[in-house]
């Protein structure tokens, strides 16, 4: 059965998934650079999004593999960095669901944007996700240790993605949507949490 050996792979994700039931939003001690690694990790929404961005990298081919992923971090980063200075966006959050029911849309339905549209979207949410995570960021830490973990963390969520989505997309493309289905519904789930 071709799908047994993808089936294991991705139970092989199952303890990332159970990170965000251990605690919502710990690491937010005195070690800003692990706050920051850690915060990307505990939050559905963000797992969700970012893993989305690899898995739609991989779906688009060509430079999007690597652009959207850097396109995301930076825009982040960027967002954090005026989330640190005392910006805050009503319903922030909100906007961070919308793009995980946006990517997850993408690549259920395989959606072949031109590559400009794709990386304004997904500057666009970087962007929500980075003013969130800056905006939470603990008052004690380190800026610049808390957003260089952050960025590791997101970095290595959307290697995930990628990786998942290389695998997935060798044995079939309709389990990559699939995926995308599966975001969606994970976004669900989090509108009723």
């Amino acid at each position: 059965m071709k799908t047994r050996p993808v089936l294991r792979r991705l139970l092989l994700l199952l303890p990332l998934a159970a990170v965000p039931l251990a605690q919502a939003h710990p690491g937010h001690g005195p070690h800003s650079f692990s706050a920051g690694f850690v915060h990307p990790l505990t939050g559905y929404d963000h797992l969700l999004a970012m893993v989305a961005v690899g898995l739609w990298a991989v779906q688009l081919g060509g430079r999007a593999r690597w652009a959207l992923p850097l396109t995301f971090v930076s825009a982040m980063a960027l967002g954090a960095m005026i989330g640190i200075a005392g910006f805050a966006l009503p319903g922030v959050d909100r906007w961070i669901l919308a793009s995980v029911f946006a990517l997850g849309l993408l690549i259920a339905c395989a959606a072949r944007l031109p590559l400009g549209a794709g990386l304004g979207l997904v500057a666009l949410a970087g962007v929500f996700h980075g003013l969130a995570h800056g905006a939470e960021m603990p008052l004690n830490a380190n800026s610049i240790h808390f957003l260089t973990g952050m960025v590791m963390a997101t970095a290595l969520l959307h290697a995930a993605g990628v990786g998942l989505g290389l695998a997935v997309q060798k044995r079939s493309v309709v389990l990559l949507r699939l995926a995308g289905a599966g975001i969606v519904a994970g976004g669900v789930a989090l509108c009723f949490a």
